[in-house]
């Protein structure tokens, strides 16, 4: 028959299907959601333990230029942070750092990071 007053069992599993996959995706966004929350904890742990660190080594205004440097060339700064981390590590710096020696280290570190080029021009 086929009716509108017709019952089809096919919608019934459709919609039991649908809900199946409905729930499925929800329960796949919360597991990421989760995972995504645990990962910006551990980030946060981590930038919390390594601040810790660079207030125990760098004097106030030391750690105020690497802090700043951060919002403008945070590569550079982290490179700066590994580079002080380790110097200190191997004995070769004495804490506290100052401004004056993380400047120096900063500068020597941008200028290997940068390229030279050679523009030329050819006039007719």
């Amino acid at each position: 028959m086929s009716g509108y007053g017709d019952y089809d069992d096919s919608d019934e599993y459709d919609d039991e299907e649908l809900e199946e996959i409905k729930r499925r995706k929800l329960e796949e966004l919360r597991r990421q959601a989760e995972a995504q929350r645990r990962q910006q904890e551990e980030a946060a742990k981590r930038e919390a333990e390594l601040m810790a660190i660079l207030r125990a080594i760098l004097d106030p205004e030391a750690l105020n230029r690497i802090n700043n440097l951060k919002l403008v060339k945070p590569e550079l700064a982290d490179a700066a942070v590994q580079t002080i981390i380790s110097l200190v590590q191997a004995g070769r710096l004495v804490p506290p750092v100052n401004d004056d020696t993380v400047k120096n280290i900063l500068i020597q570190l941008d200028s290997r990071s940068r390229r030279e080029y050679e523009i030329k021009f050819k006039w007719k």
